[in-house]
C-alpha cells in the first residue's frame, strides 16, 4: 500500500492522487476500479485513462463484464441467490489466464480483453493482443477485492486499486435512470444484487484493501 489516503477523497483529488502514483512506477501497472453496480466505475476509469493519455502513458482498458460465466452458471444457486451473485457472476479463471497473469509487469504481455458477450450469450475467443512493456492496464469491475484476486500470500493482484464509496441509496436511483430498474434498494426484485454486494462488502471489506477510498455519490 502505498501511502493510503486517511479519508476517503473527492473524484479529481482521487485521480490526481491515482496519477502522481502511477507515474513513478515502470513497467506495466494494473490498477483495479471497484465499486458496487452503479458507483460510476466505468466513468472513472474512463478518466483515469484520460489523464493517462493526456501524460504520454499508453493505456489499456479491460471490464470485468466481459469476463461473465454463461447464464447457467451465472443462476446454478438459484436466480435470486445473492451468494450466486457473489460467486457465480465471473470467469475467474479466464480472467487470470487471459489478462492478469499475461500483463503484470511480468508477463508476457500477450492477451485478450474479452470471453463473454453478455448481450447475445456468447463465449468469445478474440484475437490475442500484444501489450507494450510500458503500459497502464486499468480494470473496472465488481468484487475486485475478493479473495480470489489475492495472490498465495494473501496480497491482492493489483498494483493499485480504488474502491469508489457510493450509498446503496445513490448508486440503485443511478441504475433505475440507466436500465429501468427500481429505485428502492429493499424493492425484492432486486435484492440479489444488492444483497449480494452487501454480502462481498461485508466478507471482503474493499474499502480497507483498497489503496485509495474515493466518495464518488
Amino acid at each position: 500500500m502505498q501511502n493510503k489516503p486517511g479519508e476517503p477523497l473527492s473524484r479529481e483529488a482521487g485521480l490526481a492522487w491515482l496519477v502522481s502514483r502511477i507515474r513513478q512506477r515502470a513497467g506495466r501497472t494494473i490498477v483495479a476500479i471497484d465499486g458496487v453496480d452503479g458507483a460510476g466505475k466505468t466513468t472513472f476509469a474512463g478518466q483515469l485513462a484520460d489523464e493517462l493519455t493526456d501524460s504520454g502513458l499508453t493505456v489499456i482498458r479491460v471490464s470485468l463484464d466481459d469476463f461473465l460465466n454463461p447464464a447457467e452458471i451465472r443462476h446454478a444457486q438459484g436466480a435470486t441467490s445473492p451468494e450466486g451473485f457473489v460467486d457465480d457472476t465471473y470467469d475467474y479463471e479466464r480472467f487470470i489466464d487471459d489478462v492478469l497473469e499475461p500483463l503484470s509487469c511480468e508477463g508476457c504481455g500477450r492477451y485478450r480483453p474479452k470471453s463473454y458477450d453478455y448481450a447475445t450469450e456468447t463465449p468469445l475467443n478474440p484475437p490475442w493482443q500484444v501489450a507494450p512493456d510500458h503500459a497502464v492496464v486499468i480494470v473496472d469491475g465488481m468484487f475486485l477485492h475478493r479473495n480470489r484476486l489475492r495472490n498465495a500470500r494473501g496480497r491482492k493482484v493489483w498494483d493499485l486499486s480504488v474502491w469508489l464509496d457510493v450509498p446503496f441509496e445513490v448508486s440503485v436511483k443511478r441504475l433505475a435512470r440507466r436500465d429501468g430498474s427500481p429505485e428502492d434498494p429493499s424493492d425484492a426484485r432486486i435484492a440479489r444484487y444488492v444483497d449480494g454486494q452487501r454480502l462481498y462488502i461485508e466478507l471482503a471489506n474493499p474499502a480497507e484493501r483498497a489503496d485509495v477510498v474515493i466518495s464518488n455519490g
